[in-house]
């Protein structure tokens, strides 16, 4: 019992001594051990790697799972030690919703066959959202987690014990000072500084014993960064697989949405059901998001493999012209482009090599490409 106390004791006098060191150097009134440059370059490091993990960790955390109240539940089951429960996604649920609004209003209706086409691409688009969330989850945020919960909570507890040691250190120099004082005004100091210098030797090996086990943590900072950069580029990959496999799913969709939707609105939708953009390969997740269309081509710029159209020679075929209306204002982009006005009537045809996208347009002696979403083609 008295041996606690008496630790207590020694334990509440080496607080009492670092505070007032501490309180001194805050207002100038006492001198400080200053680490190196390079020491002090690790720290900042180190600052920086926790403060911008921490940032990237919330920001992913919000891009995979927006709902804030399903994150504080996760987290919650995180801390608990317990299996977070399966929660349906906003695809998936979108897609039951479908359903069942196509079982009620007619399953063999236009509408109802529509609603059940998009509501199976809903389903497979939440499926591979769930799959990226996982695989995100499991190979990114995990180990930025154990990062902060781990590594730098070790760097954290030793760069403490470094700036207790270096307390220790300046309150020895401190008390030397003053010894050293003392004795030139009276030889009765001797043995005070001699018992000073001796605490200082001790002091200063403990500082500097502690200074390079916090030293090597912070060097391997390093290794945490080659670390979090294999984990990124797993991200990359699992967030181009997700995406791709959301284009092709939404791209049989719209096959399937194209094939039918002449026979509902005839005469409403021009050229053909096929879509502009070049398909998706299936060789890799790499490739595939390579090929996937970033914007629709521009009448000026004619794809790949296609000759420029001289519109000077081009005459309309002797079949295949029809009548079209304008559905909305259009503002040519360039000479090789008919500028239209809503509600007018003009003349469409198409050309071998032409992209799908695009007609050739007339107006009495004008002529020129035109965009096909501005155009009702009319029967």
């Amino acid at each position: 019992m008295d041996f606690n106390m008496k630790k207590l004791a020694s334990d509440a006098g080496i607080f009492f001594t670092r505070a007032v060191q501490f309180t001194e150097e805050k207002f100038g009134q006492a001198e400080k051990t200053e680490l190196d440059a390079s020491f002090e370059n690790l720290l900042a490091r180190a600052d920086s790697t926790k403060n911008w993990t921490e940032k990237i960790l919330r920001q992913t955390e919000v891009l995979l799972q927006p709902n804030p109240s399903a994150r504080v539940e996760e987290f919650l089951y995180e801390k608990l030690d317990r299996k977070v429960p399966s929660r349906v996604t906003n695809g998936e649920l979108l897609a039951q919703y479908m359903a069942e609004a196509a079982s009620e209003l007619g399953p063999t209706t236009p509408y109802g066959k529509t609603l059940i086409k998009v509501s199976e691409a809903e389903k497979r688009l939440g499926a591979a959202e769930r799959d990226f969330i996982h695989t995100a989850s499991i190979n990114f945020l995990t180990p930025l987690r154990n990062f902060l919960e781990g590594d730098w909570k070790t760097i954290s507890k030793e760069r403490r014990l470094l700036q207790n040691r270096r307390l220790d250190l300046d309150v020895c120099k401190a008390r030397l000072k003053k010894a050293k004082a003392a004795e030139a005004k009276a030889a009765l100091w001797n043995d005070e500084v001699d018992k000073s210098e001796q605490e200082l030797r001790v002091a200063q090996t403990e500082f500097d014993r502690q200074a390079e086990v916090t030293r090597l943590l912070l060097e391997g900072i390093s290794s945490t960064h080659v670390n979090h950069l294999r984990c990124l580029h797993e991200f990359v990959e699992s967030q181009t697989t997700y995406y791709a496999q959301c284009y092709r799913h939404m791209l049989d969709l719209q096959k399937q949405l194209g094939s039918s939707q002449g026979a509902i609105f005839p005469g409403t939708f021009v050229g053909t059901t096929e879509p502009a953009s070049p398909p998706l390969s299936s060789t890799s997740p790499t490739t595939t998001a390579a090929t996937m269309p970033m914007e629709p081509s521009v009448a000026g710029q004619a794809p790949p493999g296609e000759a420029a159209l001289c519109l000077e020679e081009v005459a309309p075929p002797a079949s295949g012209t029809r009548k079209a209306r304008v559905l909305y204002d259009y503002e040519a982009a360039d000479s090789s482009e008919l500028a239209l006005l809503a509600d007018e009537l003009i003349t469409v045809y198409s050309l071998p090599g032409m992209d799908p996208d695009w007609l050739i347009g007339e107006r009495g002696n004008k002529k020129g490409k035109v965009p096909v979403t501005y155009l009702e083609l009319l029967s």
